[in-house]
C-alpha cells in the first residue's frame, strides 16, 4: 500500500490533477484506509485532497491554515494564482456558463439535449461526468457578449484565455471553450451558485442572452448535499 500511496501522492503533485477514473484515484475514493493514509501524507506538507463528486478530476490544494504562510500574508490579494481582477471576473463568467447548467443536468440525472420528461427512474442513475453533461461555447460569442466589460477582446483572446487554459480551468479547442480539469474542483459551487443566480452577474448574463437556472432553492442545495453524502457512503468513508 505504501508504494501505491507514494506513487499517487507524487503523481498528484507532479500533474496537479488526475481523473477520477484513474485506478489509484479510484482506490482512494473507495478504500477508507488508503484514503486516510493519503490525506495524512498530504497534510504533513500542508496540502489536502480536493474531491468533488460532481467533478471529473481530483486535485491537491493548500490547507487553509498554511495559505497565509505560503503566500506571505495578504500581499497575494484575491488570487493565489496571480490572476488579475479582469481574469477572475472572466473565470467566474465562464464558470457560470459551464458549471451551473452542468450541475442542473447532474442533479436531474440528465445529459445534454435530454429534458428528462420520459425518464421515470432518472434519480436512480449514477452521476455523469464529462462532455455528456458539460457543455461548451464559442470564444467569439464570449468576446462579443463580455469583451468590453472584461478588459477588451484582444486582451481576453491573446492573454486571459491562454492563462486560464494553462492553469487548468478551461480547455480551448477549435474556437470553443470547454470545462478544464480544475474548473469544478477549485471553485466552490455552494458559495458561488446562489451569489451568481441571485446577484448582479445574473442580470449581466441575462442581458447577453445567457440563460441560467431560474433559482437556487434550498431543496436543490439539500439534494446536492445528499448526493455528496451518498458518494461518501458508497466509498466507505465516514
Amino acid at each position: 500500500m505504501n508504494t501505491d500511496i507514494t506513487s499517487l501522492t507524487a503523481r498528484l503533485l507532479a500533474h496537479r490533477w488526475l481523473p477520477r477514473s484513474d485506478a489509484q484515484v479510484r482506490r482512494a475514493l473507495v478504500d477508507e484506509t488508503f484514503r486516510a493514509e493519503l490525506e495524512s501524507r498530504l497534510a504533513a506538507v500542508g496540502l489536502e485532497l480536493l474531491d468533488n463528486p460532481f467533478a471529473e478530476h481530483v486535485a491537491v490544494g493548500l490547507r487553509n491554515e498554511v495559505i497565509d504562510v505560503v503566500f506571505g500574508g495578504r500581499d497575494y490579494q484575491a488570487s493565489t494564482m496571480n490572476l488579475t481582477r479582469d481574469e477572475i471576473a472572466l473565470l467566474i463568467v465562464i464558470w457560470a456558463l459551464i458549471i451551473l447548467p452542468k450541475r442542473e443536468r447532474q442533479l436531474g440525472r440528465r445529459t445534454r439535449g435530454d429534458d428528462g420528461q420520459n425518464d421515470m427512474f432518472g434519480q436512480d442513475k449514477p452521476i455523469v461526468h464529462g462532455e455528456e453533461v458539460s457543455g461548451a461555447f464559442s470564444e467569439a460569442s464570449l468576446l462579443a457578449d463580455f469583451g468590453t466589460q472584461l478588459g477588451g477582446r484582444t486582451k481576453i483572446r491573446n492573454f486571459a484565455l491562454g492563462k486560464l487554459a494553462r492553469l487548468g480551468f478551461i480547455e480551448r479547442r477549435n474556437g470553443f471553450i470547454f470545462e478544464g480539469p480544475l474548473l469544478d474542483v477549485l471553485l466552490d459551487y455552494r458559495i458561488l451558485a446562489d451569489r451568481i443566480i441571485n446577484g448582479t452577474l445574473a442580470d449581466v448574463l441575462a442581458a447577453a442572452g445567457r440563460n441560467l437556472p431560474a433559482s437556487l432553492t434550498e431543496d436543490t442545495a439539500e439534494e446536492e448535499e445528499d448526493l455528496e453524502l451518498g458518494e461518501e457512503e458508497e466509498s466507505g468513508r465516514p
